[in-house]
C-alpha cells in the first residue's frame, strides 16, 4: 500500500502517503486564496467602476445654504434648499435655477449636488422636494401626483421670484429623471421658467403606459390597473397602504442590469438617504393605487409651445432612458439641443461628477438666463 492514508481509528499510517496528502493540500490552499484575492479585487473593482467620481454629497464651503419651505397654489408645504454664493452682492440680481430630484427620490438625492455645482457658478439654486416626498406636504406619502409634481416647480418660480436677490425674469429649471417630465410640464404652462434643462430624463408617462422599449403588453397593462383598482377598495376601508415600483433591498442579480444600477446609488452609501419621518422600507416606492396616475401623464405632447424658451436634453450614451430625451428632441421646436455623455448610463448622470457636464449646463443657462 504506497501513497494512501487510511482515516480511520486503526494505527496504520504510511509516510509516503502523508507526505502526498500534505502537498495536495498545500496545493489547494494557495489555490484556494489565489482565487479568494482575484475574486475580492473583482468586486472592489466593480465597485469603484460603479461609484467612480460619485459625489451625492457634496459640500462647498463657497455655498450657504440654507433650508426653506413655501406653499404651493394649493397652501401645501412644499420643502426646499436654497444654495447662495457666499459671495454675493447686496446691490445685485442673480439668475435663479430650481432643481428636481428623481423619480422615488427626495432633494437629498442628486438634486442637492446639482444645486450645489451650478450655485458654485454664480447661480442661486433651489432644490426642491416634489409634493409627497421628503420635507414636502401631502397625504398619502410618496403619492403619485404628475400635476402636482409641475406645481411643485411653479410654486418653487413663485418663491425664487419673490426673492430681492433674484431676477424674475432670469429663472430656469433642471429635472433629472423623472423630473425632467415634470419640468418639462410645468413649463408648457408657466411662461415664467425661461429654460429648462433635463438630465437622465423619464416620460414617467410612457414609462408606465409602454415600459422600456416598449416592451409592455396591453394585457400587462390592464392587469396592473384592475390589481390598483382592486387595491382602492382595500385602503379606502382602512387597510394598508401598498407600495409597487422603486428600487429593491436585496442586490438584483446580473439578469436585472437597470436594477443593479440602481441599487448601487440608492442602497449603498453611495446615495441612501432616509428623509425625517419616513421608512427605509418605502423610500423609492410610489403607492400602487396612485402610480397608475401616470398612464394618464402626456408630458411631451404640446412640448414644440415651449419655444421660444430653450431646452436642453442630456443623456448618456449608454443610458437605458435614452429614448426619452431623443423622443423629447424630436418633438420639441428650436432652440433645442440634445447633448449625449460619452461613457455615461442613467444613474451615472445622478452624481459622477467627472461625467455630469456641468460645464454645458452653465453655459446653456448663461446664453437663456440674460
Amino acid at each position: 500500500m504506497k501513497n494512501v492514508l487510511i482515516l480511520s481509528s486503526g494505527t496504520y499510517r504510511n509516510e509516503n502517503s502523508d507526505t502526498a496528502c500534505n502537498k495536495f493540500m498545500r496545493r489547494t490552499m494557495k489555490r484556494t486564496i489565489i482565487l479568494t484575492a482575484i475574486f475580492l479585487f473583482l468586486a472592489n473593482a466593480t465597485k469603484s467602476y460603479a461609484q467612480k467620481d460619485a459625489d451625492n454629497f457634496y459640500k462647498s464651503p463657497a455655498i450657504r445654504t440654507e433650508s426653506v419651505s413655501f406653499q404651493n397654489l394649493y397652501k401645501m408645504k412644499i420643502g426646499a434648499a436654497l444654495f447662495l454664493p457666499q459671495d454675493m452682492k447686496a446691490d445685485v440680481k442673480y439668475p435663479a435655477i430650481i432643481v428636481g430630484h428623481p423619480m422615488g427620490a427626495v432633494k437629498e438625492q442628486s438634486a442637492n449636488l446639482y444645486a450645489t455645482k451650478m450655485a458654485e457658478r454664480g447661480f442661486v439654486t433651489l432644490s426642491i422636494d416634489l409634493t409627497y416626498w421628503g420635507e414636502s406636504g401631502g397625504e398619502v406619502r410618496n403619492a403619485v401626483s404628475p400635476d402636482m409634481y409641475a406645481e411643485t416647480f411653479s410654486a418653487a418660480v413663485d418663491f425664487l421670484g419673490t426673492r430681492t436677490f433674484v431676477d424674475r425674469e432670469r429663472i430656469g429649471a433642471i429635472g433629472i429623471c423623472g423630473s425632467g417630465s415634470f419640468a418639462v410640464s410645468a413649463a408648457k404652462t408657466d411662461p415664467r421658467l425661461k429654460a429648462v434643462a433635463t438630465v437622465s430624463m423619464y416620460d414617467m408617462g410612457s414609462a408606465a403606459r409602454n415600459g422600456l422599449k416598449k416592451a409592455l403588453m396591453p394585457e400587462q397593462r390592464k392587469q396592473i390597473l384592475s390589481e390598483a383598482a382592486e387595491q382602492r377598495y382595500v385602503e379606502f376601508q382602512g387597510g394598508e397602504v401598498k407600495y409597487t415600483g422603486g428600487t429593491m433591498h436585496e442586490r438584483p442579480d446580473a439578469s436585472n442590469p437597470i436594477q443593479q444600477e440602481f441599487y448601487d446609488f440608492y442602497r449603498t452609501e453611495r446615495g441612501e438617504y432616509t428623509p425625517k419621518g419616513a421608512s427605509p422600507e418605502t423610500t423609492t416606492h410610489p403607492t400602487l393605487t396612485s402610480n397608475v396616475k401616470f398612464m394618464n401623464f402626456y408630458p411631451f405632447n404640446d412640448i414644440e409651445t415651449i419655444s421660444p424658451r430653450a431646452l436642453l436634453f442630456i443623456t448618456g450614451d449608454t443610458a437605458h432612458s435614452r429614448e426619452f430625451s431623443e423622443d423629447a428632441y424630436a418633438r420639441a421646436a428650436e432652440p433645442k439641443e440634445l447633448y449625449i455623455v460619452p461613457g455615461a448610463g442613467h444613474v451615472d448622470l445622478y452624481d459622477r461628477t467627472g461625467l455630469i457636464p456641468f460645464d454645458k449646463l452653465e453655459d446653456f443657462f448663461r446664453k437663456n438666463l440674460k
